[in-house]
């Protein structure tokens, strides 16, 4: 049962979280103007609020999972080293001398 978790991707590349951004923005954009003006003309704020929560959730729907279309430029890792020793390398703030204030 945890495998069929496991398979599920979970990432979005870089231009896909730029794409998600933009399509999220463009959303909440253009409900936040048809809501403005549909209440404007029927004069009930009550339904700029409703169009604004639709454009949320759909634009929630469109960007959180991380769809195919947001993963389409992978980064390539480099892969990794073995270290040559079974000891670990020191860290540079180990090695710098402390000045004492006089």
């Amino acid at each position: 049962m945890l495998s069929i978790f496991k398979s599920i991707p979970t990432h979005m590349d870089y231009k896909g979280q730029k794409l998600a951004e933009q399509i999220f923005q463009g959303i909440i954009l253009v409900s936040a103007a048809i809501g403005f003006i549909y209440g404007l003309i029927v004069e009930q704020f009550g339904w700029t609020v409703y169009i604004v929560l639709a454009g949320f959730a759909v634009s929630c729907v469109l960007t959180l999972p991380p769809w195919p279309m947001y993963r389409k430029n992978p980064l390539n890792w480099q892969p990794i080293v073995p270290e040559a020793g079974g000891e670990p390398c020191p860290k540079p703030q180990e090695n710098i001398k402390k000045k004492k204030h006089k």
